[in-house]
């Protein structure tokens, strides 16, 4: 069955996440890795105008929660993973291409269902057993919005992170009942995120209670 047609927009931002063919690491070291990563999101920001909110890098894959302007994810993420890819696979030595086929988008078209990718996204290595917090993983933005690095490209402003610095990191640190991460996980892999069970909601008042 061909996959369905990338909506283009530009009123929300999407998550979209990439992973390495046969699940493999990358075989390079991650500090070479983030810094690829880091060039060519920077260079899709310039050239394409892509708005990333933020980014985590693990071993064999990555997400991005980002906004599109111009309305053009396909050629924002085309340009983006392609010259990632190319960099990888010489620097590696390898044969095959990096990523096992096309990123993953999900429209994030509430602010809850934001907040929800949002947590997800900076929660994946926490959840992946690397890192006992959010902050103590280098690979992420982060680090740069609570001013523990320099930004290695531009992010927007976080609000969610400046409205209440205390309380948003001890949120992000808070870990959801498995069966909420799941409902998240589930959300996330629709073209439009979608909510299973209820356990995730979309209620106008905006709080973190809401969310996982």
């Amino acid at each position: 069955m061909p996959r369905s047609k990338a909506i283009l927009q530009s009123d929300f931002p999407y998550h979209i996440t990439a992973r390495c063919i046969n699940r493999e690491w990358f075989h390079l070291a991650m500090p070479f890795v983030w810094n690829i990563f880091c060039d060519e999101l920077d260079r899709t920001i310039s050239d394409k105008k892509l708005v990333v909110h933020n980014f985590v890098l693990l071993s064999n894959h990555f997400h991005l929660i980002a906004s599109t302007p111009e309305s053009n994810i396909s050629s924002c993420m085309h340009q983006f993973m392609h010259n990632s890819s190319v960099r990888l696979t010489r620097a590696g030595n390898r044969i095959n291409q990096t990523f096992a086929g096309r990123h993953y988008k999900c429209i994030l078209d509430h602010p809850n269902y934001f907040l929800n990718a949002y947590k997800y996204v900076y929660r994946n290595p926490v959840q992946a057993g690397i890192t006992n917090s959010v902050l103590e993983y280098p690979f992420s933005t982060l680090r740069w919005v609570v001013n523990q690095e320099k930004p290695n490209f531009s992010i927007c402003e976080d609000h969610t992170f400046s409205a209440d610095p205390e309380g948003t990191l001890k949120w992000l640190d808070t870990a959801p009942s498995a069966e909420k991460w799941e409902a998240v996980r589930y959300g996330l892999k629709r073209q439009k995120f979608k909510s299973k069970k209820n356990l995730v909601t979309n209620k106008p008042i905006i709080s973190k209670n809401d969310v996982m």
